[in-house]
């Protein structure tokens, strides 16, 4: 019965061809284009609350220019003042910013008909390249003004953010996830999807702790919103810029769970350690604790349930307990790389004020959730695991001896297949004699003579057919009679003994 595999779809149909110009002008118009409509999107935003303050001048080339700055914002490069560097940037921009220049990305792909890996390099290298010259020209237009930017950091910052965008965006398409998952064993690929599963589950912590947090601040909450000022734009602009910092806060949320903690200035603010006193009065920051709690180490509860579950979704991938070990090692290390690039891109220097600066440690909040995901995950793999009955290892292979029955003789464990089809065979047999190897031995005291010979032993054939069928035609020889030949010899032999002369011929005579 013949069977189609559906693991992966081929596209059969056979892609558009382009010149060279085509294929140029493609590339360029996907290039300028997420340019364009990202630098616009940010305009957007910002015409949108100099409208809606009242105070604010509102004028299209203020709103162009101040796009500038915050376009590079949104692509994580730092901005710097006359009293400082600000370097905590909001991470939904960038968020949304990526998203936007995946999806330019991907329809440029479909457009071009790309499929193999190969092929998305020019897509990524074109929007990087892009966003890198754009991002240095800006730099270098603002120069020595109140808001500055380094050329070179807004260069590499804005190839880095792009590229990755578009390199996701292509990923699909061209075909690097399977570059990249194939090379993968069932128990690293399976230790990966776990670790990721950890770092969504951190995010998810984070959330509900900030949203917990916001829920018993309330009254402060409206507070906060109600003094930033009476006019509608006011209160808008100041909704976003909580909004836009909503993932820092996120961030800064699972840090505190799982014990590691975040810093504002001299606030410091952990399960364990708690030191307080004035943060900006900015609606978000009101989840933050205002005083240390008895109930407060509880929250690494989380972190212990994570490390559970991480162990639980991975007690079935093996037989082996050390398989199994490795697979969770593997999803402590994705955890712990994740909650690295999040902590790292979720504070900076906050304009060197009473708040700077604002850190959520990221190489400790990486050893932290890696300590967490490993060290109860790795317990349940290895007790909550199914437990093979004999094992044997052969280089990376793996062999289960099979069952036997009770009356069969017991197999020889120096045996190893690393066949799977000698595997298949030997599991098939009812029983398995093993010999010792000296019952061949050979006695070193036997001569040549006494070795068996099997040429001794062969069946000699008639060497002619004819010849055996002229024996049978012959008639039976009397076995009594004896030639006459051997018996003149044997009478001639006696009478010399006696010493006499040899019989005369009596019968030639006549009788007397």
């Amino acid at each position: 019965m013949l069977q189609r595999d559906v693991t992966r779809e081929v596209n059969t149909v056979r892609p558009p061809e382009f010149s060279r110009s085509e294929r140029l002008r493609v590339l360029v118009a996907a290039a300028v284009g997420s340019v364009v409509v990202g630098y616009a999107a940010v305009a957007a935003v910002l015409a949108l609350i100099s409208a809606t303050a009242t105070y604010a001048e509102f004028s299209t080339s203020g709103v162009l220019s101040a796009a500038a700055p915050a376009w590079l914002a949104a692509h994580h490069v730092p901005l710097r003042f006359e009293s400082g560097q600000l370097g905590v940037l909001p991470l939904l921009p960038t968020a949304l910013l990526m998203l936007l220049i995946g999806r330019t990305a991907a329809g440029t792909a479909d457009r071009l008909g790309l499929y193999e890996p190969l092929q998305a390099r020019g897509v990524v290298l074109s929007i990087a390249g892009s966003h890198a010259v754009v991002g240095g020209a800006i730099a270098l237009v603002m120069g020595d003004g109140v808001v500055r930017a380094t050329p070179a950091v807004a260069f590499f910052g804005c190839a880095a953010v792009s590229g990755l965008a578009a390199t996701l965006g292509v990923a699909r398409r061209c075909g690097l996830y399977e570059v990249v998952f194939d090379k993968l064993d069932p128990v690293a690929l399976h230790g990966l999807r776990a670790g990721f599963m950890a770092l969504f589950a951190l995010v998810s912590v984070g959330s509900l702790a900030v949203a917990a947090g916001l829920a018993a601040s309330w009254p402060t909450t409206s507070g906060l919103f109600a003094g930033a000022g009476p006019s509608f734009g006011v209160g808008l602009g100041v909704f976003l810029l909580c909004l836009a910092y909503l993932p820092n806060a996120i961030i800064a949320g699972f840090s505190y769970v799982v014990g590691a903690g975040f810093s504002m200035g001299a606030v410091e603010v952990s399960p364990l350690k708690f030191a307080g006193g004035d943060v900006p009065p900015v609606p978000l920051l009101a989840a933050m604790p205002e005083s240390e709690f008895v109930w407060s180490p509880a929250v690494l509860v989380g972190g212990l349930l994570l490390g559970l579950v991480v162990g639980w979704t991975c007690r079935k991938v093996s037989d082996r307990p050390t398989s199994r070990l490795r697979a969770v090692l593997v999803a402590a290390i994705t955890a712990g790389v994740g909650s690295l690039v999040l902590a790292a891109t979720a504070g900076g220097r906050l304009a060197g004020g009473a708040f700077d600066p604002v850190t959520v440690p990221a190489g400790l909040l990486a050893l932290v959730v890696a300590v967490w995901v490993l060290v109860p995950g790795a317990l349940v793999a290895w007790l909550a695991g199914n437990r093979a009955k004999a094992a044997v290892a052969a280089g990376s292979s793996e062999f289960v001896e099979p069952d036997y029955d009770e009356d069969a003789e017991a197999a020889d464990p120096d045996v190893v297949f690393e066949d799977d089809e000698l595997t298949d065979q030997f599991e098939q047999l009812e029983q398995l004699e093993v010999v010792d190897a000296d019952e061949f031995e050979v006695d070193e005291d036997l001569e040549d003579d006494d070795y068996y010979d099997e040429d001794e032993y062969d069946e000699e054939e008639p060497e002619d057919v004819e010849d055996v069928e002229d024996v049978v035609d012959e008639e039976p020889v009397d076995e009594d009679e004896e030639p006459a030949d051997e018996e003149e010899d044997l009478d001639a032999e006696f009478d010399e003994m006696l010493g006499m002369e040899p019989e005369e011929d009596l019968d030639a005579k006549p009788e007397r």
